[in-house]
């Protein structure tokens, strides 16, 4: 019944990152999660899925950069972004984090070259994880 519940917090919480990266003005593919997996269209926002993922990885935000479906740009260089909800999941986010989430993601969108901004990105996401410290390890 545990695991039932965790599942169901993982989807629930991709569900609702979904939702927030469409209010920020990213194209979210099949408009929402039935699943642990969120995949969004950068370019909506003025920015590729490569220098994004850098950008949020400077950022404390962990992504991979990904094709979409009918992706026009190279598997190199795509659109799009994948993220997962499972590991913030297990931290014990809720759908609350999952629009700051969303809302650091369109900030480091709109910065990717600032690395200023990222780095206070990057603060605020530790401080976040900080609250939520990760399951087995001990933080001192």
């Amino acid at each position: 019944p545990e695991f039932k519940d965790y599942a169901q917090a993982i989807v629930t919480n991709a569900q609702a990152l979904a939702d927030a990266l469409l209010e920020e003005g990213f194209g979210v593919v099949s408009g929402g999660s039935d699943n642990h997996l969120v995949l969004f269209d950068a370019t909506p926002r003025g920015i590729t899925g490569k220098p994004l993922a850098v950008a949020m990885n400077r950022a404390g935000l962990v992504a991979n950069y990904n094709n979409i479906p009918f992706d026009p740009r190279p598997p190199m260089d795509p659109s799009g972004i994948r993220v997962g909800t499972a590991a913030v999941t297990s931290r014990g986010f809720g759908p609350a984090e999952m629009r700051q989430i969303a809302q650091w993601i369109g900030q480091t969108a709109s910065q990717a070259d600032n690395a200023s901004a990222l780095e206070g990105i990057a603060r605020e996401v530790r401080d976040l994880c900080l609250q939520h410290p990760a399951p087995g390890i001990r933080i001192s």
